[in-house]
């Protein structure tokens, strides 16, 4: 019902977490680039960048075998009994969210004429928020993974259509194998909980390292405090600078997974940041690289923390024709520059922006806190999280509180965010006064969410929908 998110042509994460365990379990179900993937023509062209509309942005969708993963591993209830209500969705039909209509109206020039998707664009035009969709074809292949599961994917009809939608990048080889490993959690003390998160190829661990960094400035627990901000501000940054040249292909990365939320390491991020002014990093610290997000906490106590994407919105500017949907463009993940630990080349992981987090508390789950947002998505929730976990803020007014996101945080980059409308004057104005520079927005984003959050405190199981988008609820049975 969202393929302007996430769909079967793209990648899933997963974190789960069950009342008794050490830790969570990590699945990491993301695809790999294909085995003629071949850089060269692009990197003759002086790029340094994958477009959306070339093939060697689609790298193998691992979401499939990621539901299978889980289903075969944690599940009650059989993957086709998981997928009927999906299945009975794509052939009764659903309205359209404000969020695809806009969506749809942007790629226009990608899918108008492409039979994948072509019940988004009835008459040539695209859909009008609540007209009614059906995807018969979507429902089709639904229905022979619930019947056959993975191998049904990825030997069958879909495998056919990517392979000849590429151009033979990805081969049959490539979609046959296994896309789903279980990997194990990084994490790091936070507000006396541990903050638990997908390890590389993930950027995940930037949200609980933001937070434990701030810990260590001494940041005062107000929200509405100045200091709180431009601190909070700067954690990030201290440790986002070099996330382009850490997050790769775990057999590729040049740290390990674990070094990357270290305390001795966190420390030392949080000793370069200036109390009174913006920094710019490096510093003498050293060194040692479009979504859906589901929260879901069972009558049980198992937490789940999901999340899937296309990448941009929609994703690449392919599909599969027969089976109707669209694949991702997380190839777009990848540099092109020679040598460096994140470059495309046959069988890599690209650096992936999804960041899903559990807390845990005694071995039992706290918080399951995740967002959409691409590149600023640990922002989002280190920022939602810092509220409700560090400040203990109700769940409705984090939700409400202006968010802002830092769009460049590379090396030597400037003190530079965005920020929705709601922050006072004098708090801008401090923040000016200290070096950074501010770009005040005219509305909430509706890309800066939504922000899932489920708190779990004993049998109470607490959430919020964020108000900044239209597709998304709050339920609690």
């Amino acid at each position: 019902m969202a393929p302007e998110t996430c769909g079967i042509g793209g990648d899933l994460f997963a974190l789960i977490h069950r009342p008794g365990w050490d830790r969570p379990r990590a699945l990491n179900a993301s695809g790999r680039a294909g085995s003629n993937a071949d850089a060269e023509a692009l990197r003759a062209t002086g790029t340094n960048e994958i477009p959306r509309d070339h093939p060697l942005s689609v790298t193998v969708p691992g979401c499939v075998d990621g539901w299978a993963s889980l289903s075969e591993e944690l599940g009650t209830l059989t993957l086709g009994e998981c997928l009927a209500p999906a299945i009975e969705h794509a052939i009764e039909g659903f309205e359209v969210s404000v969020e695809q209509e806009q969506a749809f109206r942007q790629t226009a020039s990608l899918y108008v004429s492409h039979p994948a998707v072509g019940e988004f664009y009835p008459d040539g035009r695209p859909v009008s928020r609540g007209a009614v969709v059906r995807r018969k074809k979507l429902a089709a292949t639904l229905r022979t993974i619930a019947q056959g599961g993975r191998d049904a994917f990825y030997r069958g009809d879909p495998a056919h259509d990517i392979v000849t939608e590429l151009g033979g990048i990805i081969t049959h080889d490539d979609l046959a194998g296994s896309h789903a490993d279980w990997v194990p959690p990084i994490g790091c003390p936070v507000a006396g909980m541990e903050a638990w998160t997908i390890p590389p190829n993930s950027q995940g661990y930037l949200g609980p390292a933001t937070l434990a960094v701030l810990e260590m400035t001494g940041a005062p627990i107000d929200p509405d405090d100045p200091d709180w901000w431009h601190l909070l501000i700067e954690a990030f940054r201290s440790v986002a600078w070099e996330r382009d040249d850490l997050v790769a292909d775990p057999d590729h990365a040049p740290l390990p997974a674990e070094i990357l939320l270290d305390t001795d390491r966190l420390q030392r991020a949080a000793a370069t940041i200036d109390r009174e002014r913006a920094g710019t990093w490096p510093t003498s610290m050293g060194r040692e690289s479009g979504t859906a997000f589901l929260s879901v906490v069972d009558a049980e106590g198992m937490a789940v923390s999901l999340i899937q994407s296309n990448y941009f919105g929609t994703g690449s500017a392919f599909g599969a024709a027969r089976c109707g949907f669209l694949l991702h463009n997380r190839g777009a993940g990848f540099t092109l520059t020679r040598g460096h630990p994140n470059e495309l080349g046959p069988g890599k992981r690209p650096l992936h922006t999804l960041s899903p987090t559990i807390w845990t508390s005694d071995r039992q789950p706290r918080w399951v806190i995740g967002t959409r947002g691409g590149a600023v998505q640990p922002q989002l929730v280190a920022q939602v999280a810092a509220r409700v976990v560090i400040a203990g803020q109700s769940l409705a007014t984090a939700q409400n509180a202006p968010r802002w996101t830092v769009q460049e945080f590379g090396p030597y980059s400037e003190a530079r965010f965005q920020v929705e409308p709601g922050l006072s004057r004098s708090t801008l104005s401090d923040l000016a006064a200290r070096g950074h520079v501010i770009e005040e927005l005219s509305a909430p984003q509706p890309g800066w969410g939504p922000v899932s959050i489920i708190e779990v405190d004993g049998d109470r199981r607490n959430t919020h929908p964020d108000p900044r988008v239209e597709t998304t609820s709050a339920i609690v049975f």
